[in-house]
């Protein structure tokens, strides 16, 4: 029996508050992971923070076309976008009217616009179909090309690692210094009203939400004004993004453009245009003058059920049909020579993007120091999404955006900056949260045999060296059980030329793992006079300082 789901009896109208009561929870959900995306006194986490990036199947498809084939550790917990697959495809792209986080908050932004709007007329034009709703599967077919000539630069442009990088490097360390000062603020004026009611907010807020440290990382900036700029484009159209660029959509908008939910016209269509005008996503889903055939673009239809509420004439109805089954509808508005010129697009880009890299196979850019469980740096370049998850979850804020430092190929892929913090010794959380398996999730006991870069004392600028003075901190902070940095006594002249034993530290290559606390705790605070570089990392056996040696000889 065919079900109508039409606006007789408002179950239209209770299907689209269900809409927007499921949006407030899904951005709700959001929101909560991402406060919980970070370290909270164990080195396990407690929720599943990165499931949005789970249900991505444009992260997966991207992955398997980079990696050539299904990679080894890839997370099991990727499968969960095959669930989202098969609900498109029977439902349509019910997930970015839905659940999308990103596209609830744009949705937000152009719904604070619409509501200053008082006639219908005023969006009629704007609300229609426009030929550049092609872009978006250009950018798909482009990146998806780009993927599998092994460029992975998806996450990039994925809606999903977009919003939570940018929440993660720009928005949360925002609201985090606003709530900072404010707290302060109120605290020096002394105000004992003031203070009495903001000290138990300041103490809830301080368990969940402030335990840790202002983070702060690079390009936050850049990375907020682009977060930023998408949003304010919801100023020249409702839900520019999800209309004219998103590639996430696109992949669904083809997987659901037959799904068995489809839209049908009546003959009581009066021409009105009020669907069109309550459509966010330009779907057309009026009929040809006033007649049953339409223009419906399944592919571009969010199931937000809009039009199906706001029919007067109840002419507009969702039934459900065989699904696949051709449907006298506008399928995917995309020609053969524009698939074919992304796609050249798409290979073009590969060379662009690989032109001036400066990690060869035998070389590395000394400061390129990744994650520990981090792979080999091609095999990490074709997993990597640019989630922005495992800056938000590290502890000392050492995990840090590249911009153009590795090559244009590895914007926005995290890296170690032992200036803003160093490598915790215990510390798997960043294998925890990556949902491709770039940073391989790491048992704590094989944590500590993971080796990514050596440190190195610069004489010139080292106290004990330079000054003739003892410092011990870098090797009083040196968490590894055989300490890495050792001291060579040797009697020295100092500054006054009085002639006294000094410690020198030296460093023992064996037992250095490169975690950086020694650089971030060395007091020549400008330029430390220990460095950690990358070289010897356990990932690449070709980035090696040494060649072989015999058990007799000496690293030091």
């Amino acid at each position: 029996m065919t079900v109508i789901l039409s606006r007789k009896g408002d179950r239209t109208i209770k299907l689209k508050r269900a809409r927007q009561i499921v949006q407030i929870l899904a951005i709700l959900l959001f929101f909560f992971l991402i406060i919980q995306t970070e370290y909270r006194g164990t080195n396990q986490l407690q929720y599943p923070v990165r499931i949005f990036l789970d249900f991505d199947p444009l992260i997966l498809v991207s992955t398997l076309l980079s990696a050539r084939g299904i990679p080894t550790g890839l997370p099991a917990a990727m499968g969960l976008s095959l669930v989202l697959v098969a609900v498109t495809a029977l439902m349509g792209r019910v997930f970015c009217g839905w659940v999308c986080p990103f596209g609830i908050i744009n949705h937000f932004v152009g719904w604070l616009k619409r509501k200053r709007k008082a006639k219908k007329k005023d969006f009629l034009e704007k609300d229609r179909y426009s030929a550049w709703q092609k872009w978006k599967y250009w950018l798909l077919t482009g990146l998806l090309v780009a993927s599998l000539f092994s460029v992975q630069v998806t996450g990039i442009f994925d809606p999903l690692s977009l919003v939570i990088r940018s929440f993660a490097v720009a928005v949360n360390p925002a609201i985090n210094f606003m709530l900072r000062a404010f707290f302060d603020a109120v605290y020096f004026l002394g105000i004992d009203f003031l203070t009495g009611i903001t000290e138990p907010v300041y103490d809830l807020l301080k368990d969940s939400y402030l335990s840790f440290n202002q983070p702060h990382f690079s390009y936050t900036v850049l990375i907020g004004l682009i977060f930023v700029g998408i949003l304010l484009l919801n100023l020249i159209r409702f839900r520019f993004w999800c209309r004219y660029i998103c590639p996430l959509g696109a992949l669904l908008g083809v997987i659901g453009r037959r799904s068995a939910l489809q839209l049908k016209v009546s003959d009581k269509c009066t021409g009105c245009n009020n669907c069109v005008t309550q459509c966010p996503a330009a779907a057309e889903p009026q009929a040809k003058k006033g007649g049953k055939d339409h223009d419906w673009r399944p592919s571009e239809c969010i199931y937000c059920w809009n039009c199906v509420a706001e029919c007067p004439t109840n002419a507009l109805s969702f039934k459900w049909t065989l699904p696949f089954k051709r449907a006298k509808t506008t399928g995917v508005d995309l020609s053969r020579r524009e698939f074919v010129a992304s796609s050249v697009a798409g290979l073009l880009a590969v060379p662009v993007l690989r032109t001036g890299t400066r990690y060869k196979d035998h070389y590395a850019d000394p400061s390129l120091i990744r994650p520990p469980g981090s792979l080999i740096e091609k095999e990490f370049l074709q997993r990597c999404v640019r989630c922005g998850e495992c800056m938000k979850v590290c502890l000392t804020n050492v995990i840090q955006p590249v911009f153009t430092e590795a090559g244009l190929e590895a914007m926005f892929t995290p890296k170690l900056d032992m200036k803003a913090g160093y490598c915790e010794y215990n510390c798997t959380l960043c294998g925890q949260v990556c949902p491709t398996g770039a940073i391989r999730e790491l048992r704590e006991e094989e944590r500590s045999e993971i080796k990514i870069g050596t440190a190195f004392i610069d004489k010139n600028r080292c106290i004990p060296y330079q000054m003739g003075n003892d410092c011990i901190v870098c090797e009083e902070h040196c968490p590894t059980p055989e300490k890495a940095i050792w001291f060579e006594y040797k009697e020295m002249l100092n500054d006054y030329g009085e002639r006294k034993v000094i410690k020198l530290p030296r460093v023992n290559m064996k037992n250095c793992i490169g975690c950086g606390i020694c650089e971030n705790k060395c007091p020549v605070v400008d330029i430390p006079a220990i460095r950690v570089t990358s070289v010897g990392e356990t990932r690449d056996p070709n980035h090696q300082m040494l060649l072989e040696v015999s058990a007799s000889d000496s690293y030091y």
